[in-house]
């Protein structure tokens, strides 16, 4: 049940991410933003958990999986520019 809980809490997570940083350079699309909240909501989790936040396997809340995907959203956008 905590893996499905992430991916859903990652699926909102990524869409607000994209609603706080619209012009980001990051991912465009419904399937690739719900890969970056789904990658946040693990992100945020692996660290709550490094930081003894959350308990082990225990899983990231909205608010950290929001906070998990902007940081995925921002990564992602300063590669893609290095890139270009």
């Amino acid at each position: 049940m905590g893996i499905l809980w992430t991916l859903i809490i990652g699926l909102i997570a990524g869409i607000v991410a994209k609603l706080i940083l619209p012009n980001s350079g990051g991912p465009s699309g419904f399937v690739m933003t719900a890969v970056l909240g789904i990658v946040g909501a693990f992100v945020a989790s692996f660290l709550g958990q490094a930081l003894g936040l959350y308990a082990p396997g225990e899983g990231a809340g909205l608010i950290g999986a929001v906070v998990g995907a902007v940081i995925v959203l921002f990564a992602w956008g300063a590669f893609m520019r290095r890139r270009t």
